[in-house]
């Protein structure tokens, strides 16, 4: 893979994409599109599919939908719902540890969605001593706290590293209360608000906010 990362005297962050809920790399890839766009000389994006595969109708078939986890037998994920079923979580951490291997080394990874939640998990682990991760940043759009019982060790510590948050007042998916009670886990968070509901909004000085440019 091209571009810097950690020093490699190329002027160009490396961050590691993580997608939603129903969504794959080439889809996400798509969907951040005008972000990369405006970001193309500050970084290089690097998109990885989830490892578990979500069923779909009839319809839909082509349409490869991918989870980060599963809170309900079925292959099934409700954010809002408590549950205390978890599956396919140890298999997705070990997708981004076997990215980072294959692609890395990475200055920051994003996430959109469950994906947020998911980078959101990462940070957690690496604040806890996880020599795996060795991220510098973190930006989350939409995420949300997980409400799984799995999950809970993952917020018994606060997130210190840097982190920015994305988030709209009119997202029915993740509504911004989700958003912003994840905030509470993080130290000194950076936000950006948008009037919008769950998409990507253009924010050029995302870097400048974290320090890293």
């Amino acid at each position: 893979m091209s571009g810097g990362a950690k020093g490699t005297g190329v002027n160009l962050l490396k961050i590691l994409c993580v997608h939603g809920y129903r969504q794959n790399a080439k889809a996400f890839r798509e969907k951040t599109g005008s972000l990369r766009k405006a970001l193309k000389r500050q970084a290089e994006f690097v998109y990885i599919d989830a490892p578990n595969t979500i069923p779909v109708p009839d319809e839909e078939n082509g349409v490869e939908q991918l989870g980060w986890w599963f809170s309900k037998p079925n292959n099934c994920f409700n954010a809002r719902e408590e549950s205390t079923f978890c599956e396919g979580y140890d298999e997705s951490v070990q997708v981004i540890v076997d990215a980072i291997k294959e692609h890395g080394p990475f200055d920051g990874i994003l996430g959109f969605s469950q994906g947020a939640s998911m980078v959101g998990f990462i940070c957690s682990l690496q604040c806890q001593g996880d020599a795996r991760f060795n991220f510098d940043f973190a930006i989350l759009v939409a995420g949300f706290k997980s409400v799984n019982s799995f999950h809970k060790s993952l917020y018994e510590r606060p997130v210190t590293m840097p982190t920015l948050h994305v988030f709209g007042d009119t997202d029915n998916v993740i509504p911004k209360e989700m958003s912003e009670d994840l905030l509470t886990y993080f130290v000194d968070p950076q936000t950006v608000k948008h009037p919008g509901g769950k998409c990507f909004m253009i924010f050029t000085n995302t870097f400048s906010r974290l320090g890293k440019i």
